[in-house]
Parts: C-alpha cells; structure tokens; sequence
C-alpha cells in the first residue's frame, strides 16, 4: 500500500513538474511576442505620418489579417532601403488598394 502511494506522489509530482515547464515555455513566448510586437510598433512609428498610423490601426481593428501584411510590407520596404521619406496616408491607401483583394460584383437575375 505504501508503495502505491510512493509510485502515485512520484506520477503527480512529475505531471506537476511538466507542467511547470510548459507554462514557463508558454509564459516565454508570450513574453518575446510581446516584445517583438513592441519594436513592430515603434519602427512604424518612425515610418508612418500620425494620419498613416491612424488609419493602419483602424485597419487593424476591422481587417488584422490585412494591416499585418501592410506593416510587414512596410518594413520589408524600409529594409530594402526603398523608402525615403515617411509614409504619409495617401501612400498607404495606395499600399492598402493593392492589399485588397478585388470585389466582386453579385448580379441577381429573377426570371
């Protein structure tokens, strides 16, 4: 009986232990995400007029999947040496436009 009760602390110590280590893991990467999602920031905020930066995170409400593409194409363009100035909104929308995927047009024929 005694053993049992051994073989059962050591099983819940070591479930214990792991999962320990994967929170740790876990709270990790969390945590360099953060930072990295922190330095995005700033970067664009070196590479995006107030109105540009303003329209991206309205963007970033609506469409995050879009404005993260955008950002990403941003920095590639400041990476690159591209760009030369700041990107005011106009040049943005241009990027946005070319970002977008084409609407379609629905018709609906009764007969």
């Amino acid at each position: 009986m005694d053993e049992e009760l051994d073989k059962l602390r050591k099983k819940k110590l070591q479930e214990l232990q792991q999962q320990l280590t994967t929170q740790d893991v876990l709270e990790e990467q969390e945590q360099q995400r953060q930072e990295f999602e922190e330095q995005k920031k700033q970067i664009l905020r070196m590479l995006l007029t107030a109105p540009a930066r303003e329209r991206l995170g309205r963007i970033k409400i609506a469409r995050p999947e879009i404005a993260e593409a955008i950002e990403n194409q941003i920095i590639m363009l400041a990476q690159s040496g591209k760009l030369k100035n700041k990107i005011n909104d106009e040049q943005l929308r241009m990027l946005l436009s070319k970002a977008l995927p084409k609407k379609r047009d629905i018709k609906i024929r009764r007969r």
